[in-house]
């Protein structure tokens, strides 16, 4: 089955489907072989990642086209990506989702906040009129070739509008051709319950360690209604800790060594990326 196709299966699923974040190919590889059936990467990691900034639209799309496209190319999963704002007009939409999909990509998602955006959980955003917002999941829609590439349509109206209007938007997006529904950054449980009570689509969670929605557990989150959860940042915020702490260990003792049982061994790693596999194929080449 085609990647687009599974993602697709797996989010209208009864059982809710989670997507652990990756920044780059190596957590990509494992989120895979931690056993999950899709990962996500979101422009805030990768902003991380890639230029050592926030997530305030520095990153271009030809930089989050090439993360996703190495992320896709060194697992076997469904890899489902932020599009932004579609860096753009409707023309730039059509522009974007070609772009990612042309990575390998099996869905994406735009938002709706005015550019240069911002993480969802930061102060002071700003969001698009709704007519210009439907037009942009038109053009998403009509701009992919593969007709299950999955299209996302992420509102930030809650924190600027107040959530009767983020519901009324992920409906329009949703009747605008949306496969799914983000509603950003709802504050309560009673918000996420009025959520995916009255969005006529399948809906997704954001799990942000430290950000202004309850972090709920993936079974919680299916009772109250969502179709798939992410944890875009959790991977970003564990290596962040782990290098600091290794650094301060490293400033103040001038060794490793104490350190060693919280990083994995030489021969793990060189397991964890595939090693043998290459070194055997390498050998296959100058067999007679």
């Amino acid at each position: 089955m085609k990647k687009t196709s599974l993602l697709r299966k797996y989010i209208i699923e009864d059982s809710i489907l989670v997507m652990p974040g990756a920044h780059d190919a190596l957590t990509a590889k494992i989120v895979e072989q931690s056993g999950f059936k899709v990962l996500t990467i979101g422009g805030y990691s990768a902003s991380a990642s890639i230029l050592g900034k926030p997530d305030l639209s520095f990153l271009s799309l030809t930089e989050m086209a090439d993360c996703v496209r190495r992320i896709v190319d060194i697992v076997n999963i469904p890899v489902f990506t932020d599009g932004d704002t579609g860096h753009g007009n409707v023309l730039n939409v059509r522009h974007t989702v070609k772009e990612i999909e042309r990575t390998g990509a099996a869905g994406m998602f735009i938002e709706d906040q005015v550019f240069p955006k911002r993480c969802g959980h930061m102060l002071d955003k700003q969001v698009i009129e709704k007519p210009e917002m439907i037009a942009k999941v038109k053009a998403a829609v009509d701009a992919r070739v593969d007709d299950d590439f999955v299209i996302m349509a992420r509102t930030d109206a809650l924190a600027v509008n107040g959530l009767e209007d983020a519901i009324e938007r992920g409906n329009l997006f949703a009747e605008a051709g949306a496969d799914l529904i983000f509603i950003e950054a709802p504050t309560t449980i009673e918000q996420m319950q009025m959520i995916t009570a009255q969005i006529n689509a399948p809906t997704l969670a954001n799990n942000i360690e430290g950000g202004k929605s309850p972090l709920l557990s993936a079974t919680e989150l299916e009772k109250i209604g969502y179709s798939t959860v992410v944890f875009p940042v959790a991977t970003t915020y564990a290596v962040a800790k782990v290098v600091g702490d290794l650094m301060t260990e490293l400033a103040t003792t001038g060794t490793t060594a104490g350190f060693s049982n919280q990083m994995v061994s030489f021969d793990e790693f060189n397991d964890l990326i595939g090693l043998d596999h290459l070194r055997s194929l390498e050998r296959k080449y100058f067999q007679t």
